[in-house]
């Protein structure tokens, strides 16, 4: 009887055992799957030179600023070396709708003078947190 009360134990004792290693599997594959996510965005953002595309580009062509007009319609200004293009972009094609000066072109997509700078994610985050009034 002593050999099934130790099998009997040893059972329990690996089923307690297996319980751990699945959870210590199970927190492997969500921490592998978060660290694929945030490299896969850097290399997103890597690729375009900024994330979903608006500020990508190289020194000859650039996506300056993108407006959303509704789904699937936007103006685009593009810096296409010394040219600013103002572009409508629609699912049935890309159409010019104007050709402006550099001057115009800052005014479009230049922040305006007077205004400060918006906060970072950072600095809006902790004044969120300050404002937050503990329980």
């Amino acid at each position: 009887m002593p050999f099934r009360n130790f099998s009997l134990a040893l059972s329990q004792n690996t089923t307690a055992l297996d319980n751990i290693l699945s959870l210590m599997g199970l927190l492997i594959c969500v921490l592998v799957v978060i660290v694929l996510a945030y490299l896969f965005t850097k290399y997103v953002a890597g690729r375009n030179g900024s994330f979903l595309g608006v500020g990508g580009g190289n020194d000859r062509f650039k996506v300056l600023i993108r407006l959303s007009l509704g789904r699937d319609q936007s103006l685009v200004l593009v810096q296409a070396g010394e040219r600013y293009l103002l572009l409508g972009v629609a699912p049935s094609g890309v159409s010019l709708v104007a050709e402006l000066t550099q001057e115009e072109s800052q005014a479009l997509y230049a922040p305006p003078s007077d205004q400060p700078a918006p906060p970072s994610f950072g600095e809006a985050l902790r004044t969120v947190l300050k404002q937050k009034k503990p329980r």
